[in-house]
């Protein structure tokens, strides 16, 4: 595409463009100083989605809205030490620009208090003053669902009066830009993964001792039916369930372990759930499961207490409400092993089951996804699920508000999405295999925060991995054969070490935020390689780390290649699929054009450039498990193969 200055590309009126349902005011860079904008108008940063919700109406926390030199939209921060912290970042600058215009919020004449939790409570919304002109304090009482904050206010007096009752330090913004505040990003989420499979392993082993429990009762010798079994079982036994199929509904309301043996099936009458747990520490082995209903929304009401009051209420009650093969309501450290449930709506249900394990089971849904809800609907449940099969869903494996869940080494396949994340923090998708999803092999949306994903295979999708929310790592998947193989929606976050081939589209942006770090991985064998929708140019590189673009290779300068590429550009976009690339990479236009994109970051919108491309494949390994291997030229040898 024809190379803009940043003048071309910002000059001319105030423009409210429409995006995801929200007004985002384009600057004006050439404009005199610009006036503060309405906050709902701002590409916002620093809070998930579920903090909002969970605030209450008249919670009105500090925030601060910056315009860039470099970047086309106001960005707004919950927190001005939200900002004070990213501006600090080491190509903050490269990729926003100085600041033209900082402001923050005005707390004076709100009447403001605080409240349990710290959270800001006023009488009338906050008005905006220029940060310059502004008293902070600091290290108060006051918070955000984030952590500690800063108040700021447009008198001194007000500022120290504030002070004076809930604690802090006065600072002048000179003074407040180098007071260091702790905020976490991707790198935690990364630093972490080892930390959340040793949580995992800690959860399977606790719940393993469930299977341990001695025999109480046998189904057919000393109860007549299973529920009576289960009613005549003391506490911490085991009810064995002999072959044969048993026409129940049925209840577990105390801590014992119901085991199958062989083929022993548990038959509903195709209304409702066939097996309701209520209690902790229980645990199902070795069961078939079969005639469910088919009710897949509309509950109303789950069998024990909830909060009708959370945001989330009627939600939750509307889905978490519905049918399927078990329903497990505040059942802590509950087994679900060796089952396999065939199922019209849900296979498993839970709601508020911290440290679940729910291992080697097999859902299979209605011959028509869309007919059926989720392989497995978990609420409020940190879970592990592992080594499970899950076919034919509306959504495979559904996570809603399920912090530090794992979900590893599962088979998803043919559903309309393979694993779905909502509203859910610190969780570990890995290992997983996830293949022929309808819409979605793995989508993570509604702004979580510090989620990981590693080591996936996604094949034969719409779109491949979808990735909403912030301080995300995306790390070693294979992503492949899909219509869109990653979509990224997400701020703040790393994707690294990733294989992306074989793809209509490899990559997508949609985030408006240039602050992902793209680097090590490689793109082969895409009819394009990456695209990217509105927003400033994005720059895939760190330093001497790039990744790897089929058609890129040229003249090697040391393990790279001597000049950026543009997957976005017009012509790079083309190389890979060209005859005579060696010699029409070489050509001085291009070279020329080339060394302009690497020097300028946010030159162009709706743009990517790595100035650091490599001349070999990142992952070898990785890229061997694709048909597109053999595609990879190199930098010394434009037609030789990593297989030389």
């Amino acid at each position: 595409m024809p190379v803009r200055s940043r003048t071309t590309i910002f000059l001319g009126l105030l423009v409210v463009l429409v995006l995801a349902g929200a007004g985002l005011f384009a600057v004006d860079v050439g404009s005199t100083t610009p006036d503060p904008v309405a906050f709902d108008d701002t590409v916002p940063v620093g809070l998930t989605l579920e903090a909002e919700y969970a605030l209450g109406d008249d919670v009105a926390l500090p925030r601060a809205q910056v315009f860039y030199s470099q970047y086309q939209y106001v960005v707004g921060y919950y927190g001005v030490e939200t900002f004070v912290e990213n501006q600090r970042g080491p190509d903050h600058e490269q990729r926003f620009g100085h600041p033209l215009a900082v402001y923050v919020s005005d707390y004076g004449g709100t009447g403001i208090e605080l409240t349990d939790e710290g959270y800001p409570v006023t009488d009338r919304s906050p008005g905006w003053i220029a940060a310059e002109e502004a008293w902070y304090v600091v290290d108060s009482d006051a918070r955000t669902p984030a952590g500690d904050t800063v108040v700021s206010f447009a008198d001194r007096e007000e500022a120290a009066a504030f002070a004076e009752t809930h604690g802090g330090t006065l600072h002048a913004w000179d003074s407040l830009l180098e007071v260091p505040f702790e905020s976490d990003d991707a790198t935690v989420a990364r630093d972490r993964v080892d930390d959340r499979r040793d949580l995992a392993d800690e959860r399977v082993d606790a719940a393993e001792r469930l299977a341990e429990r001695p025999t109480s009762v046998v189904v057919g010798e000393d109860a007549a039916t299973v529920q009576g079994a289960i009613d005549e079982a003391p506490a911490n036994t085991t009810v064995v369930v002999p072959e044969g199929v048993y026409a129940e509904t049925i209840e577990i309301d105390r801590p014992i372990t119901l085991a199958g043996e062989r083929n022993a099936t548990i038959r509903g009458d195709g209304n409702g759930t066939v097996i309701t747990v209520t209690t902790d520490r229980a645990a199902i082995q070795g069961l078939d499961i079969e005639g469910v209903g088919n009710r897949t929304k509309g509950g109303e009401e789950l069998p024990v207490e909830m909060d009708d009051e959370a945001w989330d209420a009627t939600f939750t009650k509307y889905y978490a409400g519905t049918d399927a093969g078990i329903g497990a309501y505040t059942a802590e450290e509950l087994l679900i092993e060796d089952v396999r449930i065939d199922t019209p709506a849900s296979g498993i249900i839970t709601y508020e089951s911290t440290d679940a394990v729910i291992r080697n089971v097999t859902v299979v849904g209605p011959e028509d996804p869309s007919d059926g809800l989720a392989g497995m609907l978990l609420y409020h449940s940190p879970v592990v699920v592992e080594d499970s099969t899950v076919m034919g869903a509306r959504n495979g494996i559904y996570l809603f508000r399920s912090p530090t869940a794992v979900v590893r080494s599962n088979a998803v396949e043919g559903n309309q999405i393979g694993v779905h994340l909502m509203h859910t923090n610190d969780a570990l998708i890995a290992d997983n295999e996830l293949r022929g999803q309808e819409n979605a092999g793995l989508y993570i949306m509604t702004g979580p925060v510090g989620n990981a994903v590693v080591g996936n295979t996604v094949r034969d999708a719409a779109i491949a991995l979808s990735v909403g929310g912030s301080d995300t790592y995306v790390a070693s998947n294979l992503v492949a054969d899909s219509e869109l193989g990653l979509l990224v929606g997400s701020t703040a976050s790393i994707y690294e070490n990733n294989v992306i081939a074989g793809n209509d589209v490899g990559a997508e942006v949609s985030a408006m935020l240039p602050t992902n770090r793209v680097v090590g991985n490689d793109f082969v064998g895409n009819d394009a390689h990456a695209d990217a929708r509105s927003g400033p140019l994005r720059v895939w590189s760190d330093g001497d780390a790039g990744n790897y673009w089929q058609g890129s290779a040229t003249v090697a300068d040391g393990d790279r290649a001597d000049m950026s590429y543009s997957p976005t550009d017009a012509i790079d976009r083309r190389l890979h699929r060209t005859d005579g690339t060696p010699t029409l990479v070489r050509a001085p236009a291009l070279r020329a054009l080339a060394g302009l994109e690497g020097s300028v970051p946010g030159m162009r919108t709706g743009s990517i450039v790595d100035q650091a491309p490599t001349c070999e494949p990142n992952n070898p390994d990785l890229l061997e498990r694709t048909e597109w291997a053999e595609h990879a030229w190199t930098c010394y040898e434009t037609t030789r193969t990593i297989h030389d």
